[in-house]
């Protein structure tokens, strides 16, 4: 059982060091001096052991890593410039020409745009397979078969998998399992302890939660973290600069109650949503009509912020003056911040394509921020007038 208030006021904070400072410092500087040859020798012998230039590590980075990494209950974790490049290096490390790699169906764009047009260069091919059902894992692994790439919930219709079921086939096949958990944090799920390899988040959301930073986080074993820095991370130099882990550290001081308060409200907005005349359906995995509401109970402990409309419309012209009628919740992409968001999933189809008999086609996509629930809701209600 992890004590998430030392982790996230105490752990890796030697005040006695920074003048008794409450709030770390930025120790924004490239370089680290030293006196004596052989201690940098032995530096560049392993960077991963001391400081030496900041594209690698760094005293106020370290802070994150060690509370970040408390958190997945790992050993040890690296924090990037982006959720992007933490998911390209936890792949790219772990794979050669002419490996395979099962990926769940629909995964983050950039991920699926790193297996279909990246990867194949390099004569390394992915299987996209439903990960509902463990059969269809067993299936798709081939002997090159390297790695199992996860997404529990993804961020649309946030379909799950049973990640311990998953750990177990892959372990007993030899396959590294690599799971993006952004949409629960390590507050909600650990899927380390259930025995996934690695597990991945962006940052950007809920870990910095006020919009103001992009980062990404890989945690697991001091091995595959120390194998990842030495490669993908000081070749591509894709680590945190100082500052943006510094407002990681000051998001991460208020993430349960932040976490709290946007469940609450969101479960007051599910209610409003499912009993709504133009919507036809909600998808929230917490919601008992959800279809592995089960497996949401058994492997996460909380769902909050995002949740998926399936809206009653028969023009995509309904959809859209829905989303632009909204005064209070913004359109954007990301997730996680303060501010309440909708996208709707019609913004990337060419109003020719559009197609009122596709359930997708009618998706928008809210994000549940800090706001009151009645003044979100009273935003809804006049959207919808608008849009009938």
């Amino acid at each position: 059982m992890i004590d998430l208030s030392y982790i996230l006021n105490e752990l890796g904070e030697d005040r006695e060091q920074y003048f008794r400072a409450i709030s770390p410092p930025i120790m924004q500087t490239s370089n680290f001096a030293f006196k004596k040859v052989d201690e940098l020798r032995k530096v560049f012998e392993d960077e991963f052991s001391t400081y030496l230039y900041s594209r690698g590590l760094n005293p106020t980075v370290d802070i994150l890593r060690q509370k970040l990494a408390a958190l997945d209950e790992a050993e040890d974790c690296l924090v990037f410039n982006s959720g992007a490049s933490a998911i390209f290096a936890s792949v790219f490390s772990n794979v050669q020409s002419g490996d395979h790699i099962v990926s769940v169906r629909n995964p983050y764009t950039w991920a699926q745009k790193m297996f279909d047009n990246i990867l194949p260069r390099f004569g390394i091919s992915t299987t996209y397979i439903d990960g509902t059902n463990i059969e269809n894992f067993e299936r798709a692994i081939l002997p090159n078969t390297r790695i199992i790439y996860l997404e529990s919930p993804n961020s649309w219709d946030f379909v799950l998998q049973d990640l311990q079921a998953v750990a177990d086939l892959a372990r007993a096949e030899n396959i590294i399992t690599i799971c993006d958990n952004s949409y629960c944090t390590p507050l909600y799920q650990r899927p380390i302890a259930m025995g996934i390899d690695m597990v991945l988040q962006s940052a950007t959301k809920f870990i910095g939660g006020h919009s103001d930073v992009v980062a990404g986080v890989l945690s697991g074993t001091r091995q595959m973290m120390k194998k990842i820095f030495d490669n993908e991370l000081l070749n591509m130099g894709n680590g945190i600069t100082p500052f943006n882990a510094w407002l990681l550290i000051r998001g991460l001081r208020t993430l349960p109650v932040r976490l709290e308060r946007i469940s609450a409200t969101t479960i007051k907005v599910v209610e409003y949503l499912k009993n709504h005349p133009q919507v036809e359906e909600v998808i929230f995995p917490f919601d008992p009509s959800f279809p592995q509401y089960d497996l949401a109970r058994k492997q996460m402990t909380g769902a909050c912020g995002l949740l998926t409309i399936v809206m009653n419309a028969e023009k995509m012209q309904q959809i859209v003056t829905f989303c632009e009628s909204l005064r209070h919740i913004l359109m954007a992409v990301s997730w996680g911040g303060h501010e309440s968001l909708a996208i709707p999933r019609c913004a990337s189809i060419l109003p020719e394509n559009f197609d009122a008999g596709n359930r997708a086609h009618k998706m928008i996509r809210f994000y549940v921020g800090l706001e009151d629930p009645d003044y979100l809701i009273a935003d809804f209600e006049q959207a919808f007038a608008k849009s009938r």
